[in-house]
């Protein structure tokens, strides 16, 4: 049940980061040209582009994450403890990775303060202390990963 849950979990926030770049009824072939067949303003393009890599950034180290979390919950918490914090720390690596070279100034702060977020809080052992069942670890992955994420995801739907 507890897969099941995380699956959903992922699932859902994996569909808003792949829809980045995209609007309602495009898919990403139509996205990359506007209307009538033209080429979107550049602008546009390099933030699709931003938006393919903090999904790729998600993919990659969210369930890493959040497998490191459950086992927190389920054994030794010391070990386990590092473990999910090198995990968000690597999370927010790669959120600054992929965010830093975009030539979207927005997009490069926005990415630049949730990295920065993100660190601290892999650094906050206080944080990491409290997910103590299955319920806290739902509650990391779900709204509060979303709170986490919201400055850059927003760039992306």
């Amino acid at each position: 049940m507890r897969r099941a849950v995380l699956a959903l979990i992922f699932g859902g926030a994996l569909s808003a980061l792949a829809a980045c770049g995209t609007a309602t009824g495009q898919t990403p072939s139509t996205a990359a040209s506007g209307p009538g067949g033209g080429a979107l303003p550049s602008a546009l393009v390099q933030t699709k582009e931003s938006c393919e890599a903090l999904g790729q950034a998600y993919t990659k180290n969210v369930g890493p994450f959040a497998e490191a979390l459950s086992k927190m919950v389920a054994g030794p918490a010391k070990t386990t403890q590092d473990a999910a914090q090198q995990k968000l720390t690597a999370l927010a690596t790669a959120v600054r990775t992929a965010t830093e070279t975009s030539a979207d100034a927005q997009i490069k702060a926005d990415g630049k303060q949730t990295a920065d977020s993100l660190q601290a809080k892999a650094k906050d052992a206080t944080f990491f202390a409290g997910i103590k069942t299955t319920d806290d670890v739902n509650k990391v992955l779900g709204p509060t990963l979303k709170e986490w994420l919201s400055p850059v995801t927003h760039h992306c739907s």
